[in-house]
């Protein structure tokens, strides 16, 4: 069966960073029971993620909770605070996580990680069907904004928010991947700690999202 996914937009580098860290942290383990079930975390292997994870989720990873790093979930754009860092820098700066296994493309916008709505389709793709192959029984994945809205749910996320989704029954989506489904307590209310106003959802049409506000599909 496949697992259930709670799906996590990192906190910005702001002055109230470690704030909104404690709040989804505080949230996570008091109000969604599910929380208690997360056996893997996967995270973008980019500075912002890394943080929000050992700072939201470090109750789950003291418990031993397995953290996998996963390139397709790094942001969209090629711009540099949308770029990672190499990987010997960042094993060196994070040597508690495994970078053995982390794809060695990363941190170039080439091939499955390329700037272009091309790039992007075949990465949402990508990162839905690994997930949707896990043996796990619920996911935790903390990624960015953009990705997460134009490239796998098509939903907005507040900064340290998160929305919990499930699949689709029968038949795949896109070809391959499946499509995610969210659950009624985040969809209804906006998000598992935020709000978002009404509006702020990017259209779809059959499926993809169009019209992005925030330019995360390049023309």
């Amino acid at each position: 069966m496949a697992p259930t996914v709670i799906l996590i937009r990192h906190a910005q580098a702001l002055h109230s960073f470690n704030e909104q860290c404690q709040t989804l942290s505080r949230h996570l383990r008091q109000n969604v029971p599910l929380a208690q079930t997360i056996d893997l975390i996967v995270v973008s292997p980019m500075i912002r993620t890394l943080q929000t994870a050992q700072q939201s989720l470090g109750w789950l990873i003291e418990r031993g909770v397995p953290v996998i790093l996963r390139p397709e979930w790094q942001e969209n754009s090629a711009k540099p605070c949308d770029t990672g860092t190499a990987i010997p820098i960042m094993e060196a700066a994070w040597p508690q996580f495994n970078w053995a296994d982390v794809d060695p493309l990363f941190p170039k916008k080439e091939g499955l990680y390329e700037y272009s709505q091309n790039g992007l389709t075949r990465r949402g793709i990508e990162a839905r069907r690994w997930l949707r192959e896990r043996p796990e029984k619920c996911i935790a994945v903390v990624s960015h904004s953009g990705f997460l809205r134009v490239g796998v749910s098509y939903r907005k996320y507040e900064n340290a928010d998160f929305r919990i989704f499930g699949w689709e029954e029968g038949g795949e989506w896109d070809g391959v991947g499946g499509r995610l489904v969210e659950w009624e307590e985040t969809e209804r209310s906006g998000g598992g700690v935020g709000v978002v106003a009404e509006g702020e959802y990017p259209k779809e049409a059959e499926g993809r999202a169009v019209g992005e506000v925030a330019h995360e599909v390049p023309k």
